[in-house]
């Protein structure tokens, strides 16, 4: 059995097991590439017994007469308008004939196929709302897809899939959400669809933090990027990025310490003043790596993570989650999602290690390749400085050195303007590690609390993150 065969079958078995199954009914509405969702539960037979109503308001009249006016129709709120709606109406018109047997859902999906003429984003949300248990409060379960393949038909045709693949994991694996996660893939494979939104709510997924869910679909390469708000609301990176100038920090923020909160206060500073900026809304984002998240073995302490991301929750920034350690992976994607300026910051140690030309080896070009990838349209470094422990001097990208062979590229760049020195940082700052303010937070020293921003200390203290022991005795 060949590829296209065994997914047919396996996508027509995950569908026949829903219509052979008495306790779920309800409607499947899809706008904008076909019924190709509900196909597949009307050719695995038995139909009758699951799909109340199938649907599809193409003309936008018909579907702002429906659901309500909406400005865009491939968002988040049109797809949410459908779910309301429809299971609304599932409940009202069926509860008194059925509702003591049944579980009502509402299945949508509003999305944009390749079009005729091509170029455009293919993308779409879909969605779930379902009661587990018969006159059960409702649960939903909604993503957002960007559709990869360049035929219309074999986009149609993973959408299908997926969608299928979303109502056998919500029906049959909801008291397992990573399980529902690793199967919405199911037959396909990452070239195909990307997912880089998953969010859980209802009173099934009451134990869920969407965070971790957007943890794990980079995890398990389902997306390169997840990105959730200081409010710990999972994001749809596109539309965050979309018009904005955007100013990234990578780091481990284990903890986030006042020298992690200065290098982005400088650097927004000097990116503002950049007259491709200036004017324009900015969007600060702090980012961890899948690298340094599995930097302690093969899976992701969840605890550590959290903690984490609740720290950077006080501070107020938004949190990306990359699977891009090279840089300028990173900038191509940033680039591919905003028409405005990309910048990055780091710190002079980390300007070093981007010129170990070992750090480019994937690359056939080497860090040739790479640095013309990364300083394209006119991406700037945003420099802060470091102290040298040893002398006591201050390093700054004005004054560093690399290997001699490389120095002649390094000149070039700065001649050009693609590093900038952050020259407003407090020098007071320089020598604190965040390895060391977790030594002290594990063995008590008090002097731990002035390395970090003051709302990022009373969170450790009062979730004991890190070791923090309250009852310590000193």
């Amino acid at each position: 059995m060949g590829p296209e065969a065994e997914l047919a079958a396996d996508t027509l078995q995950k569908a026949l097991r829903i219509n052979l199954d008495p306790r779920w009914y309800g409607t499947i509405a899809e706008i904008g590439a076909g019924q190709e969702v509900a196909r597949w539960f009307f050719r695995a037979g038995g139909a009758a017994g699951t799909v109340a109503k199938t649907m599809s308001a193409y003309d936008m009249s018909v579907s702002d007469a429906i659901y309500g006016r909406s400005e865009r129709y491939v968002s988040r709120g049109r797809l949410q308008a459908m779910l309301d709606h429809e299971y609304a109406l599932n409940v009202d018109r069926l509860t008194d004939v059925r509702g003591d047997d049944s579980c009502f859902f509402a299945f949508a999906d509003t999305v944009v196929a390749r079009s005729y003429r091509g170029g455009n984003e293919c993308h779409g949300w879909i969605g779930v709302r379902f009661q587990a248990q018969p006159h059960d409060e409702p649960n939903q379960i909604v993503m957002h897809v960007r559709m990869l393949d360049d035929d219309a038909a074999l986009q149609q045709e993973a959408l299908g899939v997926v969608g299928v693949n979303l109502l056998h994991a919500a029906f049959f694996q909801r008291h397992e959400p990573d399980q529902i996660v690793a199967s919405l893939l199911d037959r396909l494979s990452t070239g195909r669809i990307e997912i880089d939104v998953l969010q859980f709510s209802g009173i099934e997924f009451r134990g869920v933090d969407n965070r971790l869910m957007a943890l794990r679909l980079v995890q398990l390469g389902l997306s390169g990027v997840a990105m959730f708000g200081p409010d710990r609301e999972v994001l749809q990176p596109s539309e965050v990025l979309r018009k904005h100038a955007v100013l990234v920090e990578r780091g481990s923020f284990r903890p986030p310490t006042v020298v992690n909160i200065d290098m982005l206060d400088c650097a927004r500073k000097e990116f503002e003043q950049d007259p491709a900026v200036a004017g324009k809304p900015v969007l600060l984002l702090t980012e961890l790596t899948m690298r340094n998240l599995l930097a302690g073995g093969e899976q992701v302490d969840r605890r550590d993570f959290l903690a984490r991301a609740d720290l950077l929750a006080a501070c107020g920034t938004t949190v990306l989650i990359s699977n891009y350690y090279a840089y300028h992976l990173l900038a191509a994607y940033l680039s591919a999602r905003t028409s405005e300026r990309v910048g990055v910051v780091m710190g002079v140690p980390s300007l070093i290690t981007l010129f170990d030309e070992g750090e480019h080896a994937q690359l056939p070009g080497g860090i040739l390749e790479s640095f013309g990838r990364l300083f394209k349209n006119d991406l700037k470094l945003y420099v802060y400085p470091m102290l040298d422990l040893e002398t006591g001097d201050v390093v700054t990208v004005e004054d560093m050195q690399v290997e001699p062979g490389l120095q002649p590229l390094f000149d070039y760049l700065a001649g050009r303007g693609s590093f900038v020195h952050l020259d407003e940082y407090r020098r007071e700052y320089l020598s604190i590690l965040s390895r060391d303010v977790l030594s002290r937070i594990a063995t008590d020293d008090a002097e731990w609390e002035a390395m970090v921003p003051p709302e990022v200390a009373e969170v450790i203290k009062r979730r004991h993150f890190f070791g923090y022991r309250k009852d310590r005795t000193r």
